[in-house]
């Protein structure tokens, strides 16, 4: 074999060697991109997710879209079209939170719930706000927002919230409203 033949034999050696090391199935560099951009991971339509706990439904959350980022090194899911949940207490009553956009926090659990939120209790009592938030690991909810909250005895406005889910230990910024107070006899 000549000289020529063997210099054309290994570059054309060198060229295949290169071309099949750098052709992989390219998974990686999607995700990489996918990060680098933020795209989702996966959407999905119609979703409906029950959460449970120790055989018992705590809550339902219903939307028309969900996206997946848990790609992404701060691990989340958006709900951009709306969602809705409903919380089951012990006696099976329900209460509802309807939004017009809602991210869930993988990491700690909190809901960052957006525009036209609004809270129904199963008293009859709701709460309306711009934001809120949902703690889901502590059942507490918390806004810095101005909100509006309405039940049998209370018709109040305010900016700040930080409530448990009952609303029996809160703390508000300042508020506008009644209040129904009832008097004691002493006798």
């Amino acid at each position: 074999m000549s000289l020529f033949g063997k210099t054309y034999n290994l570059k054309v050696a060198i060229l295949m060697a290169t071309f099949f090391y750098a052709c992989d199935d390219g998974r990686e560099a999607v995700l990489n991109e996918r990060q680098i951009v933020g795209e989702p991971a996966a959407v999905a339509f119609e979703v409906r997710m029950v959460y449970t706990d120790s055989m018992r439904v705590k809550a339902i959350l219903t939307a028309a879209e969900h996206h997946d980022f848990t790609n992404l090194s701060l691990k989340h899911s958006t709900f951009p079209k709306g969602l809705k949940v409903v919380f089951l207490d012990e006696a099976e009553k329900e209460n509802i939170i309807l939004a017009d956009y809602g991210i869930l926090y993988n990491n700690t659990g909190i809901i960052d719930l957006q525009g036209n939120v609004r809270l129904k209790g199963s008293d009859g009592s709701t709460l309306e706000t711009p934001q809120l938030y949902w703690d889901a690991d502590a059942e507490w909810i918390f806004t810095e927002e101005t909100f509006n909250f309405t039940s049998p005895e209370y018709d109040v406005v305010a900016t700040r919230l930080d409530t448990n889910k009952e609303f029996t230990k809160f703390k508000t910024g300042k508020l506008t409203g009644t209040v129904a107070v009832q008097e004691e006899d002493n006798p």
